[in-house]
């Protein structure tokens, strides 16, 4: 029977409800699915990413081949394999001579820039469908924004609490409070009887694919020999359940704090089931508020983590459509130092960097607020090159995409859009590491000296960040306080600060060990 539609199905888009399959006959149509090198190189993406998402997609095709699909699966090895999606569509074209090419929008503007060529470039209809597993779509999202002179994501939140129904009575918030994030900020303590991670065996597929992945990208950042991500749903719907009985009641109060020895604490592990499409993001957010329903997590823990979800994560997506692409290329610091060696190596002396590096280099993961106010904010207060870093958070996170990272980077982590995500750049001192982990207690620099040999480098770069884009940051009202107390210093202290932010930059740019 001639081919009716082609399917595309991408490495992210491992879901049964895809609006592209939503239609498909399993009788007329083909789906394709790709390993290409141009999608796992653009950027030198963590060897655990790549062979995460290889080995999903390829389970996810089997998944589809027993609901009676037929799938044409293109190995990274296939020695036919052309290299990059368009190539690859081309190729099965020319095979099948289907009617129309069907695919659901990529997630990134690269591609979807791409696909909107195609049909020109294979001379038969391709019908690009909206990607439904977001709550808020595209033209919902510029809506809200429209007019708005700041985009804050708490009112945005808001209106998707209101649109799901989650964590509400009737027109309230459950508890009277929309958010509790006031509630988790404690600092954490080593917890010997906090429960294992569980750690999902390599199948013989997994196998297969980590040999390819070591083989064909061995210069690549990261470590496959303790792989343990789900890469099937039934796997991936068990970590979810362990998260909810075992680590949600926990999550809230202590989701900002950092442990050396424990890299996961109580957070959830899901993001990266999540942005591949094998778990429901809804849904997840469902199963979680049933668990406060039953009386066995806390208010401030499940409507932390449901705002994670339908707050934060719908409202990065919103903001990166609504604002590319100019908006990859914002500096609004006029930050251009490069990335220092240690970012791929974790070789450096500062604890928490090390720490945290380090994590991410055996883990392709850390939770957001190493993200954010430790690898982040050195970024921030050494003036990194925003492109150069959003980089970097591409490659090494498995559960990073450019739709989620870029706003969080670009605009979260470094102000490089002057504002459009937060009303004031996440600049922090070595205080605040110490009082959110116990990195500091190892450092051979000493938190509580502020300039000088031996110092924490945080407290003069905070300063000497401030000092320096005073022209720029000195009218944010949320960094009155802090400028006023840099009015107040003599100007020897302020002297002070400058030179040590300006010995250890300069130690930075050479190359020496920090």
């Amino acid at each position: 029977m001639p081919t009716r539609h082609l399917i595309l199905v991408l490495g992210d888009q491992l879901s049964l409800t895809l609006t592209s399959l939503a239609d498909a006959d399993p009788a007329r149509d083909v789906v394709l699915m790709a390993e290409v090198l141009q999608e796992a190189t653009y950027v030198r993406h963590h060897k655990q990413k790549i062979a995460f998402i290889f080995s999903a997609m390829r389970h996810f095709a089997d998944e589809l081949r027993g609901k009676g699909f037929d799938v044409r699966y293109v190995t990274l090895d296939d020695p036919d394999n052309a290299g990059s999606l368009g190539a690859e569509v081309v190729r099965a074209v020319e095979a099948l001579r289907p009617q129309a090419v069907i695919v659901t929008e990529a997630g990134e503007w690269r591609l979807m820039e791409e696909m909107r060529g195609w049909r020109q470039d294979f001379g038969l209809p391709v019908e690009i469908r909206p990607d439904d597993r977001f709550l808020c779509s595209h033209a919902e999202f510029r809506h809200w924004a429209a007019g708005r002179r700041e985009l804050t994501m708490e009112f945005f939140y808001r209106e998707m609490r209101r649109k799901t129904g989650l964590l509400m009575e009737g027109e309230q918030p459950a508890g009277g409070r929309w958010n509790f994030d006031a509630e988790n900020r404690k600092p954490a303590s080593a917890d010997l009887l906090r429960p294992k991670r569980r750690r999902i065996e390599p199948d013989a597929v997994t196998r297969a694919v980590l040999a390819m992945v070591e083989a064909r990208f061995p210069d690549h950042i990261g470590r496959l020999d303790h792989f343990g991500f789900a890469v099937t749903r039934a796997e991936a719907e068990a970590l979810q359940e362990a998260f909810l009985e075992n680590h949600l009641s926990q999550f809230g109060a202590t989701q900002d704090a950092m442990l050396a020895s424990d890299p996961f604490l109580n957070h959830a592990l899901l993001s990266f089931y999540i942005n591949i499409g094998l778990l429901d993001p809804l849904a997840v957010c469902r199963a979680a508020e049933r668990v406060w329903l039953q009386g066995r997590a806390p208010l401030n823990a499940v409507e932390g983590f449901i705002r994670q979800i339908i707050g934060w994560r719908e409202y990065v997506r919103g903001v990166y459509w609504l604002k590319m692409p100019a908006y990859r290329d914002s500096n609004f610091l006029e930050a251009s130092r490069a990335l220092p060696a240690f970012f791929w190596t974790a070789q450096t002396d500062m604890a928490c960097l090390s720490t945290v590096i380090g994590e991410t280099i055996d883990h392709a993961y850390a939770h957001h607020i190493q993200r954010l106010m430790v690898t982040g904010n050195f970024a921030l207060l050494a003036g990194l090159l925003p492109q150069a870093v959003h980089e970097w958070y591409l490659e090494v996170y498995a559960d990073a995409y450019e739709w989620v990272e870029l706003p969080n980077v670009i605009g979260m982590s470094l102000f490089a859009d002057g504002g459009v995500l937060g009303s004031k750049p996440y600049a922090a001192s070595g205080n605040y590491i110490s009082k959110m982990s116990d990195y500091c207690r190892t450092c051979r620099y000493d938190v509580k000296v502020k300039t000088g040999e031996g110092a924490c480098p945080f407290n003069a770069l905070y300063w000497d960040f401030l000092d320096r884009n005073g022209e720029k940051l000195a009218g944010n009202h949320r960094l009155a306080q802090p400028y006023a107390t840099w009015r107040r210093m003599s100007e020897a202290q302020r002297q002070a600060y400058r030179q040590s932010a300006a010995r250890f930059l300069a130690r930075l740019d050479a190359g020496e060990r920090v």
